[in-house]
């Protein structure tokens, strides 16, 4: 019975992220983009207002303390083991299927970001809420599907964002360093704790902090390596060019295949990785002090460019030059690729990717604890947001311990379920997207203010 229910799961995950999700996806990357008249052009004036203080204006946490949030539920080990996973199935190509989707995915995040501001309330207690749900329920009057993106949210980050993170850590630690499960998973526990108590106040401020220096710390430790492995970059960028469009091109040892599954893995990884379309980076958006809704959606697709366009690029470019450089490496599971091509780099690789794993992993544990409690607030109000975090908390503990192949699968299951309400809004409220960002990007009026929404 347990086989057959575990195949089950499998067999469904497997289609919910087969090519109908890749090709809804991208779509609505290709669809926003041109749509919007390529948000990507101000990617610049972006990263200059989520660094730029606004605190005249409405909201709970700084702009830049939303996106700093948001990055750390969407940098995670995909950045690591996914990108190795994306090269073992797809080839070197599917690093530039993966950098493309991410170029693209900067429109949808974007749009995301501008509904989230757009139809954010202010609670009772004061804060601010917002997110697809509310989009969902307040742009288009469907109820019962923001209450059914609500619910796959509470799923998804007691998997995702909860235990499959924790047990990546005890992992590592226990390969790497010998630590028993139990001992990792009660420290990261007690470390969430005392983090998530404060809720997104406390989580923004760790997180504003916290995740550009593990960021950059990784980004340096990638450079290190690609210096190191400097003769082989330029070879490894022309393989990943050559064998997207033609993988029996790649040569040095690559196994070739069919240019529709180079593209298939690379773009599945990239869209997994920087989460644009999956209606989870909204929720903390909504939480931003901001003007109008056009200013935190500037800010909110920056969180696209870094992940994907900066931090999978370099791994992959890291991963890809290693393979060339050290013709001992192995790369049929991603896992594997990636450790034994950080290995090879004395003093600094191991602990790099111990480093990212750990980090990247918590931050990722965090942030999905307020997408979570947000979501569990709009079910069934605020007094179950702190047994919502008891029980994440616990959950943390156990996901150290436990064997989590099918909660991966339940986990990209409910993923696969936020997106497509999600996506459905975007869609739907593509012309109300379209006349805000008309009004204050395209006509220079990103300074005007405009008052948030203040009913219940």
């Amino acid at each position: 019975m347990t086989d057959t229910l575990t195949a089950f799961i499998q067999k469904f995950c497997d289609i919910l992220w087969g090519w109908p999700m890749v090709i809804a996806l991208l779509g609505t990357h290709l669809f926003l983009t041109i749509r919007l008249k390529f948000p990507q052009r101000k990617l610049l004036k972006a990263i200059l207002l989520s660094v730029t203080p606004d605190k005249s204006a409405k909201g709970d946490v700084s702009q830049f303390g939303a996106l700093a949030t948001a990055l750390a539920a969407t940098i995670g080990t995909g950045n690591i083991i996914g990108v190795g996973t994306a090269i073992t199935l797809g080839g070197p190509g599917a690093v530039f299927w993966c950098w493309l989707t991410g170029v693209l995915g900067i429109a949808t995040k974007y749009a995301e970001g501008l509904l989230a501001v757009k139809y954010r309330v202010r609670t009772p207690e004061g804060a601010m809420a917002g997110g697809p749900m509310y989009a969902l329920e307040r742009g288009m009057g469907l109820k019962w599907l923001a209450v059914l993106f609500a619910v796959f949210t509470v799923i998804a980050s007691f998997g995702i964002g909860n235990m499959v993170q924790s047990n990546a850590i005890s992992l590592l630690c226990h390969e790497s360093y010998g630590i028993p499960y139990m001992w990792t998973g009660l420290i990261i526990a007690l470390c969430a704790a005392l983090v998530v108590i404060f809720g997104v106040k406390g989580i923004a401020r760790v997180c504003t902090t916290f995740v550009p220096l593990m960021a950059l710390l990784y980004v340096l430790g990638c450079l290190y390596i690609l210096f190191v492995n400097g003769s082989y970059v330029g070879e490894a960028l022309r393989v990943i060019v050559e064998s997207a469009f033609d993988p029996k091109a790649a040569g040095g040892g690559f196994v070739g295949g069919a240019i529709i599954m180079t593209a298939r893995y690379g773009i599945a990884r990239g869209l997994f990785s920087n989460e644009s379309g999956m209606g989870s980076a909204p929720i903390v958006a909504a939480a931003a002090q901001t003007r109008n809704p056009v200013r935190q959606a500037l800010v909110s697709s920056t969180g696209t460019f870094w992940d994907t366009v900066v931090i999978c690029a370099l791994t992959g470019l890291v991963l890809v030059s290693s393979i060339l450089a050290y013709p001992d490496i192995t790369y049929n599971d991603g896992a594997i690729l990636s450790k034994q091509a950080f290995d090879k780099i004395p003093y600094i690789g191991t602990p790099l990717l111990t480093f990212g794993i750990i980090t990247f992993a918590f931050s990722t544990i965090l942030g999905w604890c307020y997408y979570g409690e947000k979501a569990m607030e709009y079910l069934k109000g605020k007094k179950w947001m702190l047994v919502y975090r008891a029980i994440f908390i616990v959950a943390v503990f156990i996901g150290a311990m436990v064997n989590l192949s099918v909660v991966w699968n339940i986990a990209d299951i409910a993923n696969a379920l936020m997106a497509i309400p999600n996506m459905i809004s975007l869609i739907f409220l593509s012309g109300i997207i379209a006349k805000e960002t008309q009004k204050y990007l395209w006509e220079d009026r990103l300074d005007d203010t405009e008052e948030p929404n203040n009913d219940n």
